[in-house]
């Protein structure tokens, strides 16, 4: 049996599109493989289960019926940590997570776990990153995000807690480079981390196509409503523009372009839009999504165009500024609604990570 404990710097720096794609990588490579999120802080009711939000994810690509024992077997939400301090007698984490381990090792090849936030997460319940890999008895992929000081100053803090509880470092895999330095960071982080014999097991070039939103997030992200094509909400947003600011360089791309505008402005936005798609000889309109704010009703012209194109429509109390403020902050989660993400990260490890590596640390070559 083989287990891998992937650890990420902090938040945001990529770790389940990683833990994706070596998943995928292993399956296609014939091995039966298992995946569990030990501790999770957001969790999902699916089919009357209570799961962490990436074991949904996790169980389309895999195909695997979820059992929260397993899978997802605790949740830190709302209030769990006070009520641990308050009664630690009542919870058996560390036991819960340990069956869950044991339980997979019955039915996989490889069973990837997949940690939480930043490898100190969970330490007030001693079930930190760290601890978890240890219980699980997983050797450890982090994953940083690219950089050279601010990089090593991460990966020395937090390798300095799975130190501590004696756990291996198979490796680490650098993501979000920016593609023209990705010689420079290997060159320079080989310098810190080959003394320590920890090898670089790949470095992912910064893809854009990660980053982009769905409108379904947009509308969370301004407390929208949304009042027509409810259907399209996982249209993918790679642009944004309000609505007083349209031009022709503005809609180079012309295509996936969130629109932000006032009620007052979204038919004269509309009629610059067609005027360009005329000029372009373009058929099919350019935006992925509406953000309309301010108060009263839409032209009925506005809303043939919405009805004609299939636009998702979402109004909101914000203003137009404001809306984009909200809109500019969201941090980009790979998800079920996201395939061509979940495509692209199977492709980036492939393509990146050195997975022969990773198996000949295992001891599985």
């Amino acid at each position: 049996m083989h287990n891998i404990y992937m650890a990420a710097s902090s938040q945001h720096v990529g770790k389940t599109t990683c833990t994706l794609g070596l998943v995928s990588a292993f399956q296609h490579d014939g091995f039966n493989v298992g995946y569990s999120k030990p501790v999770g802080q957001k969790s999902l009711e699916v089919d009357n289960l209570r799961v962490d939000k990436d074991t949904v994810l996790f169980s389309d690509l895999l195909g695997f019926d979820m059992d929260p024992k397993l899978h997802s077997p605790v949740i830190l939400g709302a209030g769990a940590t006070t009520r641990f301090l308050d009664h630690p007698h009542e919870f058996n984490m560390q036991e819960d997570i340990r069956q869950a381990a044991i339980g997979l090792d019955k039915l996989h090849d490889i069973v990837i776990f997949e940690g939480t936030g930043h490898p100190g997460v969970g330490s007030v319940a001693g079930i930190s990153n760290a601890h978890v890999a240890k219980l699980v008895k997983a050797p450890v992929i982090m994953v940083v995000e690219g950089g050279i000081g601010s990089t090593i100053d991460m990966l020395n803090m937090n390798l300095s807690l799975f130190r501590e509880e004696g756990v291996h470092i198979l490796g680490i895999i650098v993501n979000k480079v920016i593609p023209d330095k990705i010689d420079r960071v290997r060159y320079y982080l080989n310098q810190w981390l080959e003394p320590r014999g920890i090898p670089i097991l790949g470095l992912i070039p910064y893809e854009k196509s990660l980053a982009y939103p769905v409108m379904r997030t947009v509308a969370d992200s301004v407390a929208g409503l949304t009042t027509h094509n409810p259907e399209k909400l996982d249209n993918k947003v790679e642009d944004i523009m309000a609505g007083s600011l349209i031009d022709t360089p503005e809609l180079k791309s012309f295509e996936n372009i969130l629109l932000v505008a006032a009620v007052r402005q979204l038919e004269p936005a509309l009629d610059k839009i067609n005027s360009i798609m005329k000029v372009m000889r373009k058929t099919k309109s350019p935006l992925s999504g509406i953000v309309l704010t301010g108060q009263g009703m839409p032209e009925s012209r506005s809303i043939d165009y919405i009805i004609k194109h299939k636009i998702p429509m979402i109004r909101t109390e914000l203003d137009t500024y404001s809306s984009v403020l909200q809109i500019s902050k969201i941090e980009v989660k790979i998800n079920r609604n996201t395939p061509w993400k979940v495509r692209r990260a199977v492709e980036l490890i492939r393509e990146h990570v050195d997975l022969k590596l990773i198996r000949e640390r295992m001891g599985m070559d």
